[in-house]
């Protein structure tokens, strides 16, 4: 664990010592994306859509049967199927959803990272020219690489396209329960870029191939900007109230009492307290 915990950190610094050293490239050569970014529109993955059936996402019928019962399980007051309930990362492509309170786009010659407060997730997108190694090891936010866009003919990079693979599982799109194919073979490709006539919205026109779907999806998520925000710590273990045993979602009460979280439902199996 300490192991783990100075690998992630010495990654963390050589990251800023490179930001550090290419923030006057980033100033010439770059668009400026700093501040907070905070979604607007709904949580759905569709945020133009309101939420469940509306979505019209284009599943397979497996998987739409599956999104169905995921629905009928929350309507009854379940979570089961939510593995981000669960205090599992969301995963790509769900974490661009940005929940709250918002998001930092970092932008360096060779990466920019993405880092979304929810949960303290971290995306890299390699901006270097390599192509794609040989293995990936899966992770929840993936292996992305980027290349940068002169889509002004200014001579500045003005739009990033990204390709995301390597994302692990499971996942879901949203918390209505549109699935993911459980083969984790999903890839995501992203045109991120700011809106042509307000420089504090940036849009994310994403792009998910799964076989969870008859054909790709596309939607464009978009982001508010605030360059003077307070960043706020969020960790889904703090206040989590839910109770996950054996397949069934309770919750805890406020006095900590375990409750149900469903009309008739059966009590938790004792059997093996005393």
């Amino acid at each position: 664990m300490n192991c783990r915990f100075l690998i992630g950190a010495l990654a963390l610094t050589t990251a800023l010592v490179a930001f550090a050293d290419g923030s006057a490239a980033q100033d010439a050569n770059y668009p400026d994306w700093r501040g907070m970014w905070s979604r607007i529109g709904g949580a759905g993955w569709d945020p133009n859509k309101p939420n469940g059936l509306p979505q019209k996402p284009p599943l397979t019928a497996e998987a739409r049967a599956l999104w169905l019962a995921n629905m009928a399980d929350q309507e009854s007051g379940g979570q089961d199927y939510n593995p981000q309930v669960r205090c599992l990362p969301g995963g790509m492509p769900r974490m661009m959803i940005v929940y709250e309170p918002g998001m930092e786009i970092l932008v360096a010659p060779k990466k920019t990272v993405i880092y979304i407060s929810f949960n303290s997730y971290f995306r890299q997108i390699h901006t270097d020219g390599r192509d794609w190694p040989s293995h990936i090891t899966p992770t929840f936010s993936g292996y992305s690489i980027g290349r940068w866009i002169d889509a002004n003919g200014d001579g500045r990079s003005s739009v990033l396209e990204v390709e995301t693979r390597g994302i692990k599982g499971p996942r879901l799109f949203e918390s209505s329960g549109i699935p993911l194919h459980r083969d984790n073979e999903t890839i995501v490709k992203e045109r991120i870029s700011l809106d042509r006539s307000n420089p504090n919205i940036l849009h994310d026109e994403i792009t998910t191939f799964d076989h969870s779907l008859v054909r790709p999806w596309t939607v464009t998520r978009s982001y508010s900007r605030d360059r003077n925000a307070p960043w706020v710590e969020h960790f889904c273990a703090e206040n989590n109230e839910y109770v996950f045993l054996r397949n069934q979602t309770y919750v805890m009460s406020a006095d900590g009492l375990l409750m149900p979280s469903k009309k008739d439902q059966p009590p938790p199996d004792l059997r093996k307290f005393k």
